[in-house]
C-alpha cells in the first residue's frame, strides 16, 4: 500500500542529519519518530531527532497575521510563507531493488537467488538520497523489517511504536550473545523493565540466567509501593524452571520459603574476595601482607577457618628461667604467636582480625556445611533451571560484595572449563548464562572492578558463554570500560547529564540522541539502544500486567467481558 507521505527532503548529509520540510500538521510527528525514506533502489530509515519552526521572512512569524485577515486569506499565508523542518538521524539502508513487476525486479531477484547478489539486509547508512526524496512514518512491516517478526523464533516484544503502536522486537539470541544493561532513574519501572526481560529470557530458554537479587524483588510475588497491586515473580510465572535460593540457613524470603539455601564454605574464600572490601571494611595497606602469609602458612582452603580461631591479645604467663618472674607472652594459638613466628607485625596481624569479625560471625558462612549449595545452583543452570539468589535479610553493601563476587567467580570457572572442554574434545554446548546484577555501580565503580569478576566477565567471558546485565540508576558511577562492553542497552528516563553521558557512551550519534533519552516520558518510555538492536528506538514499553503475565504463562487473551468481570463490572 501507498504510504502517506509526511515531508520531503530539503538538506542535511552522512556527517549530519537529514532536514526534512513537514507537509502535515507539526503536532501529528514526535521526536523519535521511526521515519523512512524510499529513493530509486534504496530504502532508508532514521528516526525523527528534532522539530524546529521557521518561515521564510522572521516578519511573517512575528505578525499575527490571522488577527488582521480573514481566515482563508490568513491560511493561505501561512501556508507560503511558515513551515516546520524536521531533523532526522539517518540509521540504516536498504537495497530494494527495482520497482516490483517490472523487468529489472526479476533480474534483481534472480541474481540473489542465483548468488550473484548478496541477499538485501539492512546496513549503516554509505550513500543518501537526493534532494526533495519522499518521507514517509514507518509501517509495521518496516518495524518488522528491521527488529525482525512478532513470533519467529528468538523474538521478544519489549515495547511498541509510540505514534502507532506497532509491536517492536529484541532479538533474544543477539541479546545473550553481549553484555548487557537495564537503566533508569528511581521511580522510573527500571526493576519492572527488568522483569519483563527476565521474564523474555526464561520463556523462550535463551539462556540460563543467574539473579543477584539485593532487595528480594524477582523471586516471589511482590507489592506495587505505587499502586499496592501484587506483582507476581519469576517463580510464580515460571514454576519449577525457576529456583529460589535464599542465603544463609534457614531463611525466608517475604515469609516463603526458597527451594534451597545458599551456605558458603569457608575454604571457598580467598584473599581476593578479602581485599574487595578494603573500602567497605576500611582496611590497611597492610592487608596483603598478612594475607598473603596467611596463606603460606595454612593454604588457600584453610587459612580463613584457621584464622578465625585464632584468638586475639590471648596470653599467658610464664616463668623468666633467668631472673624467677613471671612474665606475659602470646598464648601458643594466639594471632600474635602466629605473626612473630612469620615475622608480621602484630598489630597489623590483630587489627585485620578485628575488623574481619563480621565475616567470621556472619551465619552463611560455615566450615564444611553439610550439601555443596553453590555446586547445586551451578547444576541448576547447567540443566536449563534459572537461579534467583535472594539475600534476605542480609542486604548490607559487605554481604552482596562478599557472596556476588566469590559466587560469580566460582561460577564463571566452570563455564569457562565447560567451554574449553566442548571446544577440544567437542559433545554438549555449554548453555549461554547471564548475570542480572542488581545495584551493579557498587560491584562495578571505578575502584572495585578491577578487583571483583564482573570487570572481568564485561571484558573477556563473552566467548565462554558468560555475559552480565547490569540494572542500575546511576550508570555515571560504572567504570567506563565496563560500560563500553555492554552490548545492548535499554534506558528509561534520566535526568542526570553524566547518567545520559554515560548511557551513550561509544554510540554514533549520541548528540542527536541526548536530549531525547532526558525527554522519555518516566515509567512509559524506553530507549532502545546497541548490539540487541539494529538501530535506536524510543518505544513505549510494555506493562507488566495481566495481560503480559497470560501471555508469558501461554494463556488465551481474555475477552473485554471476562476482563470487566475480573474487575467486579
Amino acid at each position: 500500500m501507498e504510504k502517506k507521505s509526511i515531508g520531503y527532503l530539503v538538506g542535511g548529509g552522512l556527517k549530519e542529519s537529514f532536514n526534512v520540510r513537514l507537509t502535515v500538521p507539526s503536532q501529528e510527528v514526535q521526536e523519535g519518530a521511526f521515519t523512512v525514506i524510499r529513493s530509486g533502489d534504496w530504502q532508508y530509515y532514521g528516526i525523527v531527532t528534532d522539530i524546529q519552526l521557521g518561515s521564510t521572512d522572521p516578519r511573517f512569524a512575528d505578525e499575527q497575521t490571522e488577527m488582521r485577515l480573514p481566515p482563508a486569506l490568513a491560511n493561505a499565508l501561512h501556508g507560503q510563507t511558515l513551515y516546520t523542518n524536521l531533523e532526522i538521524l539517518p540509521t540504516l539502508m536498504l537495497d530494494r531493488g527495482p520497482e516490483p513487476g517490472t523487468p529489472e525486479h526479476k533480474q534483481w531477484v534472480s541474481a540473489i537467488e542465483s548468488g550473484l547478489r548478496d541477499e538485501p539486509r539492512p546496513r549503516p547508512v554509505k550513500n543518501i538520497p537526493p534532494h526533495h526524496a519522499q518521507v514517509t512514518l514507518a509501517s509495521e512491516g518496516d518495524i518488522a523489517e528491521i527488529f525482525g517478526k512478532v513470533g519467529e523464533k528468538g523474538n521478544f516484544v519489549i515495547g511498541s511504536t509510540r505514534e502507532q503502536d506497532h509491536p517492536v522486537c529484541i532479538d533474544l539470541s543477539k541479546f545473550v550473545q553481549r553484555s548487557s544493561g537495564v537503566f533508569g532513574a528511581t521511580g522510573t519501572g527500571k526493576s519492572f523493565l527488568t522483569r519483563i526481560v527476565l521474564s523474555g529470557l526464561v520463556k523462550y530458554d535463551a539462556a540460563s540466567v543467574l539473579v543477584l537479587d539485593m532487595h528480594n524483588e524477582y523471586g516471589f510475588d511482590d507489592v506495587a509501593s505505587d499502586t499496592g497491586k501484587t506483582v507476581p515473580g519469576l517463580k510464580s510465572l515460571f514454576g519449577q524452571k525457576v529456583q529460589v535460593v535464599g542465603l544463609g540457613a534457614g531463611t525466608n524470603i517475604r515469609g516463603t520459603n526458597p527451594d534451597f539455601h545458599l551456605i558458603i564454605d569457608m575454604k571457598d574464600i580467598q584473599p581476593a574476595d578479602v581485599l574487595m572490601l578494603t573500602r567497605t571494611l576500611n582496611l590497611r595497606e597492610t592487608t596483603p601482607t598478612v594475607l598473603d602469609a596467611l596463606v603460606r602458612t595454612f593454604g588457600r582452603t584453610k587459612w580463613f577457618s584457621a584464622y578465625k580461631n585464632m584468638l586475639n591479645g590471648a596470653t599467658i604467663e610464664i616463668e623468666d628461667e633467668r631472673t624467677g618472674k613471671v612474665k606475659k607472652v602470646p598464648a601458643p594459638e594466639s594471632i600474635a604467636a602466629w605473626a612473630l613466628e612469620n615475622g608480621i607485625n602484630v598489630m597489623s596481624a590483630e587489627a585485620l582480625h578485628s575488623k574481619l569479625g563480621r565475616l567470621f560471625n556472619a551465619p552463611y558462612i560455615a566450615e564444611n556445611p553439610a550439601s555443596d549449595s553453590v555446586k547445586q545452583m551451578i547444576d541448576n543452570l547447567d540443566n536449563g533451571k534459572h537461579v534467583v539468589l535472594s539475600f534476605g535479610k542480609f542486604d548490607s553493601d559487605l554481604d552482596y560484595l562478599l557472596v556476588s563476587n566469590l559466587l560469580t567467580r566460582k561460577i564463571s570457572s566452570v563455564w569457562e572449563k565447560s567451554v574449553n572442554d566442548f571446544r577440544t574434545h567437542g559433545g554438549k554446548e555449554p548453555r549461554h548464562l547471564i548475570l542480572a546484577v542488581e545495584e551493579a555501580h557498587k560491584l562495578l565503580n571505578k575502584e572495585m572492578a578491577a578487583q571483583t569478576t564482573f570487570a572481568t566477565i564485561a571484558r573477556e567471558m563473552r566467548k565462554y558463554y558468560v555475559t552480565l546485565m547490569i540494572v542500575d540508576q546511576r550508570p555515571s558511577q560504572i567504570y567506563d570500560e565496563v560500560m563500553s562492553q555492554l552490548g545492548t542497552r535499554i534506558s528509561g528516563w534520566l535526568g542526570d547529564d553524566d547518567d545520559i553521558r554515560a548511557v551513550l557512551s561509544g554510540l554514533a550519534g549520541r548528540e542527536a540522541l541526548r536530549g531525547m533519552l532526558a525527554r522519555l516520558q518516566p515509567k512509559e518510555e524506553v530507549l532502545l539502544l546497541g548490539w540487541g538492536v539494529p538501530m535506536p528506538l524510543p518505544v513505549k514499553s510494555r506493562r507488566y500486567d495481566g495481560r503480559f503475565v497470560d501471555e508469558i504463562k501461554g494463556k488465551k487473551k481474555r475477552s473485554g467481558s471476562e476482563a470487566l468481570k475480573e474487575m467486579g463490572f
